[in-house]
Order: structure tokens, then C-alpha cells, then sequence
């Protein structure tokens, strides 16, 4: 029998699970994951509004205030979405070091990342 060459799919394993990691430590709400999967910034942007509404009015603790909008600052940057300045000044002083890893990992994927997101929702959703 013929012994094939499995570097490449024990790589692109690798490199699946790497985003799958970086994914979920970056994005504890499942429900940003699959507004993100699913490519809906409209959305996303109505879910940090609510948010802050929630935030003001005490209907939320800060402390899950700041880690939802932080999340959905980074996936409506993935998406290509243009952030305004205190947007990015916001992401920039509250982003913790997984979302950073994970802004870092998926720079370099591009598309690879909504994949693997999208497969994971999926999962989820089994």
C-alpha cells in the first residue's frame, strides 16, 4: 500500500485548531460568534447599542458591558467595518490579550477565520 504525505492536512489541522482557539478564548458570547459567522455588522452594531443602553440604565454589570462591546468592536473590525475614533480608543484601552491574539491570528487568515467561526456555530448549534 501506497503511504501518502499527511504534512499538509496535519497542517491544516493544526492551523484550524489554532483559529478555533484563538476564537474561543477571544469571544466568550455565542452570540457575537454567530452574528460574526454569519457576516451581520447591522446586527452586531444593534447589539452594541442595546448594550449600552443596558450598561446605562444598570440592566447589566459593567464589567459584561465592556467585555461585549469589546467583542463586537473586534468581530465589526474583522468585518471590514469602519470603527469611529472613540470606537477604537475604547477597543484599544479594554481589549484583553486573547482579543489581541486573536486580532493578530486573524490578520494573517483572512477569511479562514469566518470559516472556521461559521463551522463552530454549526457545532454549536447540533
Amino acid at each position: 500500500m501506497l503511504k501518502g504525505d499527511m504534512s499538509l492536512v496535519d497542517q491544516l489541522n493544526g492551523m484550524q485548531l489554532a483559529i478555533q482557539a484563538a476564537i474561543s478564548q477571544a469571544f466568550k458570547t455565542p452570540e457575537v460568534i454567530r452574528m460574526f459567522a454569519k457576516k451581520q455588522p447591522g446586527q452586531l452594531r444593534d447589539r452594541l447599542a442595546e448594550l449600552q443602553r443596558d450598561a446605562k440604565i444598570n440592566k447589566i454589570p459593567q464589567d459584561v458591558a465592556i467585555q461585549q462591546s469589546v467583542e463586537i468592536l473586534t468581530a465589526l473590525k474583522k468585518l471590514g467595518e469602519i470603527l469611529q475614533p472613540e470606537e477604537e480608543d475604547y477597543l484599544q484601552s479594554n481589549s484583553s490579550a486573547s482579543l489581541k491574539k486573536f486580532e493578530k491570528v486573524s490578520s494573517t487568515l483572512g477569511d479562514q477565520v469566518l470559516q472556521v467561526a461559521g463551522s463552530q456555530v454549526q457545532n454549536a448549534n447540533k
